[in-house]
């Protein structure tokens, strides 16, 4: 899908999808590619995984708007990009160029296109995600993962991703537990009923954040966890 996006994004003067040259067809397919990026976008890359930490860490630090949804989006989204150029420039080399030159058809190079996406995919999908989707599909068991259909893969990429994204926000979220659970009973151990404990673990967790870089060693860890 990544690939057929490369493909009609920046189609030649002849365009032969499969056989005759239809150009108002490719039209009508960009058109709808173009409002299917952001499911793209979420159903094969990173970004599941990003973006499901960053608002664990929001709930965390108890900053219910800061950092904006907006803010939070595009640093997934750059990180994601970061992570997906080496895939991006395989399909570009596998099948947007020679399909540019004009050495293969349009459906051909969306077959080759598709091929590291899913390699991509495979290599963090779980096997009991794929079994998982395997059995619903009612398809045979195939002897390699890469002959599994995209539409078997893809869904269990994403189970797999979450299931990443879950683990990481939990382990993410027990230091500022702890620190909300400290300041609840000093502030109760002292008789301080009217202040809620939030208005004191708030800025506390934040500064903590801030003193121990939060931001680079978040980024780096998933950097490091693909």
């Amino acid at each position: 899908m990544s690939a057929l996006v490369l493909l009609l994004a920046r189609p030649p003067a002849g365009l032969n999808l499969g056989g005759s040259n239809q150009f108002p067809w490719t039209i009508v397919f960009t058109l709808t590619l173009l409002t299917l990026v952001p499911a793209i976008v979420l159903s094969m890359t990173p970004m599941v995984r990003l973006v499901v930490v960053f608002h664990f860490l929001r709930q965390a630090l108890g900053t219910q708007t800061a950092p904006s949804n907006q803010v939070l989006m595009g640093l997934g989204l750059m990180m994601t990009w970061f992570l997906m150029q080496p895939v991006l420039m395989q399909v570009d080399r596998q099948a947007v160029e020679p399909y540019r030159q004009g050495q293969i058809s349009g459906w051909d190079a969306i077959e080759r296109g598709a091929g590291p996406p899913k390699t991509y995919m495979l290599r963090y999908a779980r096997e009991k995600d794929l079994a998982l989707f395997v059995s619903a599909s009612m398809t045979a068991r195939p002897a390699r993962p890469e002959d599994l259909p995209m539409r078997v893969v893809i869904p269990a990429y994403m189970l797999s991703e979450l299931k990443a994204g879950f683990e990481i926000g939990a382990v993410l979220f027990l230091p500022f537990l702890l620190v909300d659970m400290v300041v609840a009973s000093i502030t109760t151990s002292i008789g301080m009923y009217q202040l809620p404990p939030v208005v004191i673990s708030t800025p506390l967790k934040i500064l903590l954040f801030v003193m121990v870089d939060g931001w680079n060693l978040l980024a780096g860890s998933l950097l490091k966890s693909f």
